[in-house]
């Protein structure tokens, strides 16, 4: 069974493809559409699920609460971004431009943690609590995989 950071990491590189498929749909907006609500499902499911198992558990350390909380607030600015672009003309050019911010910042905030919190992680977690996480992160994912669409709608609401 893989660890937690190989399961981030296989999200990550299926985000990092969206992400690209994305960026070079020029013109093709049923492409964009459908890689968008891919990435925007996946995502969405990720983020949570990965604060919620990963990142809570970071913070409990007095070494990992600066990372995590770190890596929690680029989630909530990402989150804005991508709020922004749900409300957006995926068809105009400033959806790409918005689109382009959070390709940038997305990808800074995966190589980060990957080069540097899971660095950090691993001084913290044993390799057995890191393979726990991992199943713990799975399920809890697909959870949320069924809540994005009523998390968007609280939103809304609020």
């Amino acid at each position: 069974m893989p660890d937690i950071y190989a399961r981030i990491i296989e999200d990550h590189n299926k985000h990092r493809t969206l992400l690209a498929g994305i960026a070079t749909s020029q013109g093709d907006f049923d492409q964009r559409r459908s890689l968008w609500e891919q990435f925007y499902y996946d995502v969405k499911a990720h983020s949570a699920a990965e604060e919620e198992t990963f990142y809570s558990k970071l913070m409990k350390n007095s070494e990992g609460q600066d990372p995590a909380r770190h890596s929690v607030a680029e989630h909530k600015e990402m989150d804005d971004i991508i709020d922004d672009l749900e409300e957006m003309d995926i068809e105009s050019p400033g959806w790409l431009n918005r689109f382009a911010t959070l390709k940038h910042d997305y990808e800074h905030h995966m190589d980060e943690e990957e080069k540097e919190i899971f660095g950090k992680a691993r001084e913290i977690f044993s390799d057995s609590e890191a393979v726990k996480f991992a199943g713990q992160f799975s399920l809890r994912k697909e959870a949320e995989l069924e809540l994005v669409d009523e998390k968007a709608k609280e939103k809304l609401e609020d």
